[in-house]
């Protein structure tokens, strides 16, 4: 992956490409995304078996991709009694938007920074 906005540019990049940089996932992390929406929702141990990795590493990416808004927990009862997680993946239109608003909030503020670039370089 490109490690500037000029590489960046020259670079053929993918919309997994964009969505690691600007949403700061990992590989996995991603993958574990499109497992979700292939499947629907999922326990963190099957997900485990269906990226075949161990149920901790399908939980830490289940805890980046929650942190990164991408994915929410629901809590499903037993009948015996207890209860379990499944995990569920945000619609893909709805991500788009989270991204698009990201890279917005990120332009104003790289804007503002610009604008400022002159006076700070004199202090």
């Amino acid at each position: 992956m490109a490690s500037s906005i000029p590489e960046m540019l020259r670079a053929e990049c993918k919309c997994e490409d964009m969505a690691k940089c600007i949403l700061g996932l990992k590989e996995l992390d991603i993958n574990t995304y499109k497992t979700l929406l292939e499947n629907g929702p999922l326990t963190a141990e099957r997900l485990g078996e269906l990226l075949e990795r161990e149920r901790s590493t399908a939980y830490r990416s289940l805890q980046n991709l929650i942190a990164a808004g991408l994915v929410y927990r629901e809590t499903k009862s037993i009948s015996i009694g207890g209860y379990y997680y499944e995990y569920v993946a945000l619609e893909p239109i709805v991500v788009k938007e989270m991204i698009r608003k990201t890279i917005d909030q990120w332009y104003r503020k790289m804007n503002d920074l610009i604008e400022n670039f002159d006076k700070e370089l004199l202090t």
